[in-house]
């Protein structure tokens, strides 16, 4: 590839060229210390020792770590790396990262590149400014990343910059995760513990490791950089906080797997070759129902990596929009009226001989394994969904739950019809067999027969089984997906245990057992099912029957991580110590209250400055339009309709004016107060409600206001100009 460099100008040319002659596999993973750079830069038992700790979960050998950091070391330099830093995932959502160069100098002052063990298995960021819910004061700064070999080293390219990127793990100087990979990999232990346990139980016993996969879909929206930076509430918030719907939004549904423009596809095109060269396997992308939003769709990985990566998917879109002079939205909706954005997460479990332990295969009835596991799923799910409700719950996820593109805040499960039909059979003690032989044949001679799958898909159902994997489709577009895998993880691992515990009391066959099992279970948890339209008002109502929880605002569904059941299932599993548990809760209220706060605020600016004075503008325009005209004119002039245009906005701009007082008012109120709940759902209702009526009046002068004297970007030229 590096043979292009000498005579060609432009990076652009060369990457034009590099791409004429050498395909994606060749250059995939290039940023990446995986495999490939391990056996060639190790030497073979260092090497199988480290690999035994990644895929095996091994204990790191620390004897093996300075050959490792040498090696690491010399291929980032020579990929142009000059500084090293630790990369880690905080309670900010985000992730963090700490440069250090890699030169030192020597006694004699002559500098040399050299990077240690120590640094790379261990590093000390100051810990006192990030969110810790109260695990640390603000005065004690110590905090620690660790090494995760089970996540590959990378480099981070920015600009003509290049560091190697070493995954980590981050705990305070008392132990306590203060980060969110910490706990995932937890719970990928414990599930892998509780997963083994059950395969041994019902006489699998050569898989060795059960992993939890996982491949999260991603949207977003992508604008024009120019129309972004003239939106204030765009820059600070993430999402309009004005804006009257244009007449043309999603009705048509025009957008959805259209032809994708040459600019989004010239953007698509660097997004993903950046991830490839970063070993993240990019494998769909398309325009998604609203105008101006898209998705990108990975290959199925180990929870950790995929987590890993959906981070630096997000952190790509955002960086490489800014070359194309684009502004990337992964708020869940930044636009009013269309689509907002999701992440579907969807989750699996597979050994380590790669077989899916949620593939139903050819007779999912004659399955047991795969139908105790489904059965473990569905029953966290029953007795959980509170806290994945909880896990999910953010101020700009509120906006897009229960609306018409995403689930509501009602979570619960989809299986399709097929494998609904056979637990039912299963409780009623009936012998059926499956269709899953039946095909569907196209009738067109062009096009390949297809065997049928196991189940349709539910577009509005949470929590839905499609063929082989579980989709959490609730999951926010914007948020680190860290959180609900470790407790969708955590959950079933416990339902896992008490399932083989119920099943070894019981004597004579253990499929029998097994099954008998899933009949006793499947009559407790099956209100958890639904296979109907979750948008409904029908299903809320049905919903409330069933007894199932419908926390529809984050203030409310956050309590549910620190109940006594919560603390006790995350104590048992040693996921989430109490005080863990605890700081999490207080760490995403706390950053509901701010983000509705610099919300209000924000909206509060925009009126008060811009929008007040250009309606007011707007009047006295119009005003002094008639004024000329009845001069001019006389007890003649034709003025009727012009004076009831300069009552309208007139009576408008002081409704604004109003409204914009009272948020004004209940912002003061919500500030004085201490007692963070409440104050948290007076932001949550109060506050909210407020701004929805201030937005409705701003929204109104918008489609009668003059386009020359309107202050911001309207909405459909976002939409529709890129």
């Amino acid at each position: 590839m590096k043979r292009f460099v000498k005579n060609i100008a432009s990076e652009r040319e060369y990457v034009v060229a590099r791409e004429k002659e050498v395909p994606v596999s060749q250059y995939y993973g290039e940023d990446t210390f995986n495999f490939d750079v391990m056996r060639q830069k190790l030497p073979a038992d260092v090497c199988k020792k480290l690999m035994n700790c990644i895929k095996e979960a091994d204990k790191l050998d620390t004897e093996i770590a300075q050959t490792v950091a040498h090696a690491m070391k010399e291929w980032a330099i020579d990929k142009g790396a000059t500084h090293f830093c630790h990369w880690f995932q905080p309670m900010t959502g985000t992730t963090a990262e700490k440069h250090d160069s890699f030169i030192e100098l020597t006694e004699e002052g002559i500098p040399i590149e050299r990077f240690s063990a120590s640094q790379l298995v261990k590093g000390e960021p100051d810990a006192s400014s990030f969110p810790s819910g109260g695990l640390r004061s603000t005065f004690e700064a110590r905090g620690y990343t660790a090494w995760d070999p089970s996540s590959p080293a990378f480099i981070l390219r920015n600009g003509i910059g290049a560091t190697l990127c070493i995954p980590t793990v981050f705990l305070s100087y008392t132990g306590e995760a203060l980060d969110n990979k910490t706990p995932l990999l937890r719970s990928i232990n414990v599930l892998n513990k509780s997963a083994l346990h059950m395969m041994r139980l019902l006489g699998n016993d050569k898989a060795t490791r059960v992993l939890a996969t996982l491949g999260p879909e991603q949207e977003y929206f992508l604008i024009d950089m120019d129309y972004y930076y003239k939106r204030p509430d765009l820059a600070l918030t993430g999402r309009t906080l004005i804006g009257a719907p244009p007449s043309k939004g999603q009705q048509l549904e025009d957008h959805y797997f259209g032809s994708i423009k040459e600019r989004i596809l010239s953007y698509m095109h660097d997004v993903e070759e950046e991830l490839y060269k970063l070993g993240i396997p990019a494998k769909t992308r398309h325009n998604e129902v609203a105008p101006a939003q898209y998705e990108i769709a990975p290959i199925f990985e180990e929870a950790n990596i995929a987590v890993d990566h959906n981070h630096l998917i997000m952190e790509t879109l955002k960086r490489v929009a800014q070359k194309h002079k684009l502004a990337a939205l992964l708020h869940e909706k930044p636009f009013a009226g269309i689509n907002g954005s999701g992440k579907h997460c969807n989750w699996s479990l597979s050994d380590n001989f790669g077989n899916n332990l949620l593939n139903p295969g050819q007779s999912p009835q004659d399955n047991v394994q795969f139908l105790v596991f489904l059965t473990a799923t569905i029953r966290s799910v029953y007795y959980h969904a509170d806290l994945l409700r909880a896990s999910i719950a953010s101020s700009s996820n509120d906006h897009r739950l229960g609306a018409n593109e995403a689930p509501p805040a009602i979570i619960s499960v989809f299986l399709g019809e097929q494998l609904t039909k056979i637990l039912y059979d299963i409780e009623q003690g009936v012998i059926t067999k499956a269709t899953n032989k039946a095909i569907i044949d196209m009738g067109l001679s062009t096009l390949p027969v297809l065997s049928k799958d196991n189940t349709d898909r539910n577009r509005t159902s949470p929590f839905a089984f499609t063929g082989n994997k579980f989709e959490f489709r609730a999951v926010g577009s914007s948020q680190s997906i860290a959180l609900p895998i470790t407790i969708l993880n955590t959950i079933v691992a416990e339902s896992l245990d008490i399932l083989a515990d119920k099943i070894g009391t019981k004597s004579g066959d253990v499929r029998q057992a097994a099954i008998d099992v899933i009949r006793e279970e499947f009559k407790t948890v099956k209100p958890i099912l639904f296979m109907g339209d979750n948008y409904s008002k029908e299903w809320e109502k049905e919903a409330a029957k069933r007894g199932l929880p419908n926390k529809k605002v984050t203030a409310e569904a956050l309590e549910d991580l620190v109940t006594d059941k919560a603390k006790e299932l995350f104590n048992k599993y040693g996921v989430f110590s109490t005080v863990e548990l605890e700081a999490r809760y207080t760490i995403r209220l706390e950053r509901y209250i701010k983000e509705i706060d610099i919300e209000a605020k924000t909206l509060l600016d925009m009126v008060k400055t811009k929008v007040i004075p250009a309606a007011l503008r707007y009047q006295n325009s119009i005003a002094s339009s008639c004024l000329r005209i009845k001069d001019l004119l006389g007890d003649r002039a034709p003025l009727d309709a012009q004076k009831q245009l300069c009552e309208t906005v007139a009576a408008l701009s002081n409704d604004i004016i109003k409204e914009a007082d009272k948020l004004s008012r209940l912002i003061e109120k919500a500030t004085a107060m201490h007692d963070e709940i409440e104050q948290a759902k007076l932001y949550a209702y109060d506050v909210k409600l407020q701004m929805e009526a201030l937005r409705s009046k701003v929204d109104l002068i918008e489609t009668v206001a003059s386009d020359n004297l309107w202050p911001f970007p309207r909405l459909w030229e976002m939409l529709f100009i890129s």
